[in-house]
This record gives C-alpha cells, structure tokens and sequence, in this order.
C-alpha cells in the first residue's frame, strides 16, 4: 500500500530553505511514529509530497497508517494511492469508476492526469474519457475544471497506474519541534488540553506541568490527559510531565491572605513556580487556557498584574474563546470524556474575589508569605517523561487483572461520572456500587475488604489507573472489568 502526503499550505509558501526544514522534519517524524506500525514501512521526501509505502495489504496496518497521519502536526492532506499495470482506457475507467462512482453522486468534479514516460495517448485524451465515464455512472454529476467539489487524480508514471484515493485533512499546522519549546499548565480540565493542542498542532514541543490541589488521584487522572495527547498528537518527541505539589502553597495563601486578593495571588505563586520549571525544560513560553472573563481571576486587569510576578512570556490560545467553543474543541480531539471526569479543585475560593486587583494591594499581601516555600515545592517536584508514563501504561498498568467473566461474588464499582452513567448504564449481572474515581482513594477503605472488586470505566485506561492506585497503596483485591 502507498499514501501520498502533503504538507500544510503555510510551510509550501516558505522560502525554499525553510520548507526542506519543515519537510525534513515531519518525514523523521513519521519515520519515528510509523516504524512500529509494520517493518516495511518506508517515508521519503520528493519536496512537493511525502510518500509512505508499506509491503502490505494488512487492514489494521492501513487503518493504523491512517490514523498516524490524520493527527500528525504539518500535514495539510493525505490519500491512499492505488496502483496498477497500464492496459487500456477501459480498464483505467474501471479502476476510477470503482473508487468514485459513489463518491461523486450530486457533485462538480474534474479529472487532472499526470504522465511520465512515453505513451500513444496524452494526458486530455485520458480525461476526458474518464470524464464521461463518470458522468455516465455518477448520478446528478457534472464537469466544472475551476473549483470542483472534487479533483479526481490520475498520474501515469511509465506503465503503472497511480489512482490517488479520497482526500483525508490533517491537523495541518508545523511539524514539531519547528518552532521553540513552550510549557503548558495543565489542570485537566477542558480549557488547559485544548490550548496544550494547539500549540502542538503548532509545532512546539510542549512539556506539561501540573499544580496538584486534589491529591494522588487528582493526578493520575491529569496525567492520563497529558498521556494522551502526546501519544495521539506528539509521540515523535520525548516529552516531560512535572508535577508541584501546590498544597503547601494554598495553605500559606488560605492563612495569610485577605480574602479577596487569594484568587490573583494563588495565580501569581503559580506563574512564578512555572516560570522555574520552564527554564528546567528550557522552554520559552508558558501556555495556559484562561479565556477572558470566564472567572474573576481573568479580567484584564487581573490578568496583567498576574503576568506582572514573572518576566516570562505567557500565552493565552483560548483568550477569546467561549466555553462551549473550548468544549466543542476537547470533543474534536478527544479530551472531553477525560477532561468532564475531573471535578473543580479549588484550593483557594475567596467570598467576593477582586476583579481588578490592585498592585499594591497584592504585594502587601504577598509580603505575608513564606518566601522560601515556593522554591522549596519546585525542588520536591516529581518529574516523568511521557516514556515512563508510557510504561507505566502499557506494562504496570496490566498489574490489576482484566476480566470479562462475572460471578455471584463480584462486585463492580462503576468509577465513570453522572453523565457517563445516565448515558450510558452498565446492565450486568452483578452488584453495582458507583464511585467517582476521584472519590475513590477515601471511599475505598470504607468498604468491606471481605469481597474483590472491579472497577469500571469506558475505555478502561482510567480503571486500570485506579486499580494500580489502590494496588500501591496495599489493596490487593482490585481488578478491572472489561466487557467483551
């Protein structure tokens, strides 16, 4: 099988230095991304497309191939090629009646065709006769050569046949890391994953880096976020994953603080210990989700003087985004199941917080804090690679036993949110207890140790989370339920 691959359009306009760069780029990338998919798996840069080719005709090794191109960053389009011998007009019509027939039913089409080498006929002979060929099986189909709804692509390349397939978007953007390393900081909501993707699809290498309020489950949780959008969107770079422990911050804010002011400064002791971590993983910027308005802490006013505690550069994707854009956007990508899971830890809540902070106001207040703790929660941070999460993932989580079979013993705590449970209930024949995941850490304990338990969740990662969780923490009767 053989795909053609084209870059974004962006990187095609730029000087021809430049757009060798871009190319060279997402070629070792795809290299990296694709070489576990099948051994013979070859990419090659021609500066006009990326061609990759596998020797295989393998259904999961093309959707697989499939998959890893439509969420690679710089690639604007991509089609499977379909080759064969060069033989007559009719059996060439064959071949594009095959693919397109249906395709092109009620709409503008025009057939392009290519050549290299010498034949008897020339390229407009070829389409117009697979143009009335399709006109004469694609029902309600017309010929418009200026903006079609489709391109039908034909190129002849001595006496070999190259169809090019239906057109499939990528995420377009830069390949990574063609532009400068930035940190993200990820809360695991839907706002901080989506404005980590972008700057992704962007082609930064973005590190994350989380502020944990809610405990060890909190984390994993987060973690599982992170995971996934390196895996699915970032996976040809080693990326780092950086946890501070914030609590002891929020309890020096909760003592010290004014009321009020507790919102702005808890943001500002976050900048500053990001802006610590950022010159760790050497990253230029940092990323956060805020959007304007959509809490007190984000009014222009307070968002300048929070960008006032730390000289780095903070960018805002999402700043102009509503929230129901920003949770359109999770859906597309596939952080929205993760993202509604996690509930608000809200380590600081102030009864009638500032929504136009006063400079002043705020570094008397700061002035109260314990100026040491915030290098000292920086130092103690815990530090991943996105690899060792990965390992974590595909070999410690198989710890916890998986099964599918239910007994008269078993007893399954459904760990999903309201949401996910009213839309989809779990009818088993079996005792179900239901617990949010990140409820469980206490409410375990609670019950009665006496039976072994199955957790459960829809794509079963975060129950494996969980089960690995309660296993360290010297539960052993945990396993996950995984349907057939």
């Amino acid at each position: 099988m053989k795909f053609v691959v084209r870059l974004h359009a962006e990187i095609t306009i730029k000087s021809a230095s430049v757009r060798k760069r871009h190319g060279k780029v997402l070629t070792n990338n795809l290299r990296k991304i694709l070489a576990p998919i099948h051994p013979s798996i070859y990419v090659k840069w021609l500066w006009d497309r990326i061609e990759v080719a596998a020797d295989t005709d393998s259904n999961d090794a093309r959707d697989a191939i499939r998959e890893a191109l439509r969420h690679t960053p710089g690639i604007s389009w991509f089609a499977e090629v379909i080759e064969q011998p060069l033989t007559t007009f009719d059996d060439i019509a064959d071949l594009v009646g095959e693919h397109w027939n249906k395709r092109l039913q009620g709409k503008s089409f025009a057939v392009r065709v290519k050549r290299q080498g010498k034949h008897e006929f020339n390229s407009q002979q070829l389409e117009r006769y697979i143009g009335g060929y399709l006109l004469k099986h694609s029902e309600n189909s017309r010929v418009q050569l200026t903006r079609p709804d489709e391109e039908v692509q034909l190129q002849i390349t001595n006496q070999v046949v190259h169809l090019i397939g239906e057109r499939i978007d990528g995420l377009g953007g830069f390949p990574i890391p063609t532009q400068e390393t930035v940190l993200s900081l990820l809360s695991g909501g839907f706002d901080s994953g989506v404005a980590s993707y972008e700057f992704i699809r962007r082609g930064a290498r973005t590190h994350f880096c989380f502020f944990n309020l809610g405990g060890d489950a909190h984390e994993v949780a987060v973690r599982q976020i992170a995971y996934f959008l390196w895996k699915k969107y970032s996976s040809s770079h080693p990326i780092k994953f950086i946890s501070v422990d914030f609590a002891p911050i929020v309890d020096d804010i909760l003592t010290n603080v004014d009321n009020g002011q507790m919102g702005v400064v808890l943001k500002r002791q976050m900048l500053r210990a990001a802006a610590r971590v950022a010159h760790y993983v050497k990253a230029q910027a940092l990323v956060t989700g805020e959007a304007i308005g959509q809490v007190s802490s984000q009014t222009l006013s307070n968002l300048r003087i929070i960008d006032q505690a730390t000289p780095a550069l903070v960018l805002r994707p999402l700043i102009t985004k509503d929230k129901q854009e920003i949770v359109d956007e999770a859906k597309k990508i596939g952080t929205e199941p993760l993202a509604k899971s996690i509930p608000e830890y809200c380590g600081v809540i102030s009864n009638k917080p500032t929504v136009k902070a006063v400079p002043e106001v705020i570094e008397a207040e700061e002035s109260k804090l314990n100026q040491d703790l915030l290098e000292q929660v920086v130092r103690a941070s815990n530090v991943l690679s996105m690899q060792d999460i990965a390992e974590q993932t595909e070999n410690e989580l198989k710890m916890p036993d998986t099964t599918a079979e239910l007994n008269k013993q078993s007893v399954i705590i459904d760990i999903r949110n309201d949401d996910e449970i009213e839309a989809a209930p779990l009818n088993v024949n079996a005792e179900v207890i239901e617990i949010p995941f990140f409820k469980l850490a206490t409410k375990f304990p609670e019950l009665d140790q006496s039976h072994d338990y199955l957790l459960y969740c829809d794509q079963g990662i975060m129950s494996r989370m969980q089960a690995l969780l309660l296993h360290e923490n010297g539960f052993t009767n945990v396993s996950v339920y995984k349907p057939d």
